[in-house]
């Protein structure tokens, strides 16, 4: 008995207590919700869209690929500086956090800027990097040219979003998805359909309602974060300071994180294109089995975000142990979302799939892709744990870059292509191989965490 009780008294710091699981939840929650409202726009963007056809559900699906790689670039370049943001604020240095954000908000401008003009310049070109299908082009095609100025907006609305979440404030953001979401449902329903007096626009009328959600979304983020927010200060001016001083520091950490996260983009882009050209059937399965995987990781991405933040606020306390043992925790916590989350999908496939308007072939290949996400799942929620959490909180990041590159790289896309292109394997194969890099991943990383190298000064 005492043997027992000496083993959980050990345990006890890694497991957590009420205090450490009541400030995960906080965070993670209305991330969370966030999350699974912009996941229930896309879901409604593919329902509404399937029943159109195979054609605006492919164009749609392909052109937001593209538009997802922007969304990812954002996200890379946001996180890695959110490292700085939340060590910053941990230790109440407000000088050098406003001066994170300002490089941030720069960079986001600079990248949002390369996006639209590759939009303007060659959305037919853009849509042949997916697809051959001459028909699926001029879809996709048409959908760019209402989403062009969703960059800028999306960026900077994802930028200061990623702000107020790194010193805590996630209730904004959430009233903000909460709004857009029923906002992009109402006008995707008017133009695509031509309700209400509207004309029936089809797929540019998806693309339309997404615009005018992404202007709400701006205007309420952006204006609160500019005008009114007094937690963190950050004004108009401040886009003007100098920042040379940290520049050093935000290159070293924020930058393997975007050079990770646009490679993993790049590399998300080279599985499209060899989905793409596996056929009209496999594209649409494998946008429905999207949706799905990421409707059931919502809460493993909540947790993710506020394994980053508290590990940040930890160190910029200077208490690593502290940190070595949550980051354990966070860990358990991933490993028994991703197998609830692996059930989930299993248990409701056959569901979602007759929801969708799709001949027969297409609803046996998205079968076999819903068993195979199924277990990937469970990999999947370790690596995001880690890499987008513990680990690049602790300014890992040079670290997860090679991971990345190395896994992604040389293992998925390569054994992927031959899968699906030369070897011709079931659906399933082709979407273990073609993910294949987040079981080898999930191992690697768990040893970093064990080797307590991870945790990096600033």
């Amino acid at each position: 008995m005492e043997g027992k009780q000496s083993v959980l008294q050990r345990m006890k710091p890694y497991l957590g207590d009420k205090a450490f699981y009541r400030q995960v939840v906080a965070i993670a929650l209305p991330i969370s919700l966030q999350s699974l409202i912009t996941i229930g726009v896309n879901m409604m963007d593919t329902i509404m869209l399937g029943r159109l056809g195979e054609t605006a559900l492919s164009a749609s699906s392909l052109a937001n690929d593209f538009i997802n790689l922007f969304h990812i670039c954002c996200m890379g370049m946001g996180m890695g500086a959110s490292v700085l943001t939340s060590r910053f604020w941990g230790m109440q240095d407000k000088s050098s956090l406003r001066k994170a954000i300002t490089i941030m908000l720069r960079l986001c401008f600079s990248i949002g800027l390369l996006f639209t003009l590759a939009t303007i310049i060659a959305p037919e070109g853009l849509m042949r990097i997916y697809t051959g299908e001459e028909i699926i082009i001029q879809a996709g095609a048409a959908y760019f040219r209402w989403s062009i100025p969703c960059y800028w907006l999306l960026g900077f609305s994802l930028t200061c979003t990623i702000v107020l979440r790194s010193v805590g404030q996630v209730t904004l953001p959430l009233i903000s998805s909460i709004a857009a979401f029923f906002i992009n449902i109402f006008f995707n329903y008017m133009f695509i359909f031509g309700k209400f007096g509207a004309p029936a626009m089809g797929i540019e009328g998806a693309a339309l309602g997404t615009l005018i959600s992404r202007v709400f979304e701006f205007a309420f983020i952006c204006g609160y974060f500019f005008f009114f927010d007094k937690k963190i200060g950050y004004r108009m001016k401040h886009l003007l300071m100098k920042c040379g001083d940290l520049l050093k520091d935000y290159l070293r950490i924020s930058i393997p994180v975007l050079v990770s996260d646009a490679l993993l983009a790049f590399g998300n882009t080279a599985v499209t294109m060899v989905t793409g050209r596996l056929g009209a059937s496999f594209v649409s399965a494998n946008a429905i089995t999207m949706v799905t995987q990421r409707l059931s990781t919502v809460f493993i991405q909540g947790i993710s975000n506020a394994s980053s933040i508290i590990t940040g606020h930890t160190l910029g306390k200077g208490e690593t142990d502290k940190a070595q043992k949550q980051g354990v925790t966070f860990l358990g916590l991933g490993t028994v979302i991703g197998i609830l989350a692996g059930g989930l999908i299993i248990a409701i496939s056959d569901l979602v799939i007759s929801a969708y308007n799709i001949n027969a072939e297409t609803q046996a290949i998205a079968q076999q892709l819903m068993m195979a996400v199924g277990v990937i799942v469970i990999f999947q929620s370790m690596n995001s744990i880690l890499t987008k959490g513990v680990l690049r909180g602790g300014g890992d990041t040079k670290f997860l870059m090679l991971a990345d590159i190395l896994f992604l790289w040389v293992a998925s896309i390569p054994l992927g292509y031959l899968a699906g292109l030369v070897w011709h394997l079931p659906a399933f194969w082709i979407y273990t191989f073609l993910k294949i890099d987040q079981f080898i991943k999930a191992v690697w990383c768990v040893f970093r965490l064990s080797s307590k190298k991870w945790i990096k000064r600033i």
